[in-house]
């Protein structure tokens, strides 16, 4: 219970005044025309008990006409990586203009942070949503009110990360028309660490098409133009998974609860997550491997019994030499891609055939011999080795990548010849592995000469 009040007081509503508050933090850019104003006040009431325009413009109409018991929470909305939404009838009322003078604005971009700055200040992230379109600009005002600044900036989105119970929320400079369960637009999502069951996945998208589930990661999300009613999406997403609610059920109690919350009549779903979201461990599901003798990684290998009669050496060995051929097969791919000489561009290829066929050799090696291959942090270290020098070689062109990347050929396979000599060879127990550490030596050997060669050929 005291888990479930703090959830509350997190996600809690802000009444009229709060809501007030955000929407003049947001209009720091933006100034209603006085005709707008005017138009709204006598018919903002009435737009509370109708559903005819969209939770957005009701929204909006009561904070700024100052009609009505209004919540912050109206500002919550939902996200999700499958997109549908649909424009409102905002549209049609005279559209904000801009305070500050083109000059004033223009200087004010010139002092933007870096895109992509973590922890920007105050002023960057006002340049920066400055000229997106209004309902986004407003949707990440409101964010900033509640749950101060953003941890990511881009040009077209702010990210907060771990704010309140939920693992991310995100504002996008992205509008895209949803009519679930009235016409709106999206461009705000929250994102929780959620398992959900592969059975149920279909369910959740069925529900709601604009939310996302990742497996994987293990994260649900949901995407919308208010907090609130994305905290409502992830509440019935959650009843769906426990069998609570049908697919039909939960379309239904969504508008029924949207209804009561334009109301003014704050219902629970909308105000704050009825359940506690996982952790990300609790909810990460790395799949399984299907790619006969394929490495794993060492903390699921050691609860696998069947898979586990071979040393835990001997499968690390293993796995370091599929790790050393995919981190060739991978550079070899690139350099193929690049604007080099054909001598070079050939050896690219001849290193991307023979190490790809010595890692499918290997992983047949270890199923055929009963040798799991593991991926122990030593093993994992070769391959973000691997990444980190790709990466160096990557933003090269032409020449200067061919020779970087003869370089980096002669100085890794030298690197590998003396991991064979010293403590592959001498640790591996399986005579069979023994006889591929051999054959792998021979061939990392040749490859090493011809490098040398390239490096020496006129070409270069």
């Amino acid at each position: 219970m005291a888990k479930a009040r703090q959830a509350r007081l997190w996600s809690g509503t802000m009444h009229k005044n709060q809501a007030k508050g955000a929407v003049k933090a947001a209009a720091g850019k933006v100034q209603f025309h006085p005709q707008y104003k005017k138009a709204t006040l006598p018919i903002a009431c009435k737009f509370v008990g109708t559903l005819a325009s969209s939770s957005l413009a009701v929204l909006v109409l009561l904070a700024v006409s100052g009609c009505g018991n209004t919540r912050a929470s109206v500002s919550d909305g939902g996200h999700a990586d499958v997109d549908s939404s649909s424009s409102t009838s905002a549209s049609n009322l005279p559209r904000a203009t801009s305070l500050p003078s083109e000059s004033k604005t223009m200087e004010a971009n010139s002092k933007m942070m870096k895109v992509g700055a973590s922890t920007p200040g105050a002023e960057s992230v006002e340049a920066v949503i400055a000229k997106w379109r209004e309902r986004p600009r407003l949707g990440a005002t409101q964010m900033i009110a509640k749950y101060g600044p953003p941890q990511d900036v881009t040009a077209e989105q702010l990210v907060w990360r771990n704010p309140g119970p939920f693992k991310r929320i995100t504002v996008m400079n992205l509008e895209t028309p949803h009519d679930f369960p009235l016409p709106h637009v999206d461009f705000l999502e929250h994102t929780i660490a959620y398992d959900v069951p592969q059975d149920k996945v279909g369910d959740l998208v069925e529900f709601d098409a604009s939310s996302t589930i990742n497996r994987t990661v293990g994260e649900l999300s949901a995407r919308c133009d208010l907090e609130g009613h994305n905290i409502l999406t992830l509440n019935l997403d959650h009843d769906i998974v426990t069998g609570k609610k049908t697919v039909q059920e939960a379309r239904t109690a969504f508008g029924e609860i949207v209804a009561q919350d334009v109301m003014g009549k704050h219902p629970a779903y909308v105000e704050s997550l009825q359940f506690e979201t996982a952790s990300k461990g609790e909810a990460a599901f790395a799949d399984v491997p299907v790619i006969p003798g394929s490495p794993m990684r060492a903390a699921v290998a050691g609860k696998a019994s069947d898979r586990a009669s071979s040393s835990a050496t001997d499968g690390e060995i293993l796995a370091t030499c599929i790790a050393v051929d995919l981190n060739e097969v991978l550079a070899a791919a690139h350099a193929q891609t690049e604007k080099i000489s054909q001598p070079v561009k050939s050896y690219a290829k001849m290193l991307h055939e023979a190490h790809g066929a010595n890692m499918v050799k290997g992983m047949k090696l270890g199923e055929q011999n009963g040798i799991t291959p593991l991926i122990t942090a030593k093993v994992e270290k070769i391959q973000v080795k691997g990444a980190g020098e790709l990466a160096a070689l990557v933003p090269l062109d032409g020449s200067a990548f061919e020779k970087a990347y003869l370089a980096a050929m002669v100085k890794g396979h030298t690197e590998v010849l003396a991991m064979i000599d010293g403590d592959l060879m001498k640790a591996a127990t399986n005579d069979v592995l023994k006889q591929h550490l051999t054959a792998s030596r021979a061939h990392v050997a040749d490859h090493l000469e011809k490098a040398k060669s390239l490096q020496k050929a006129p070409t270069q």
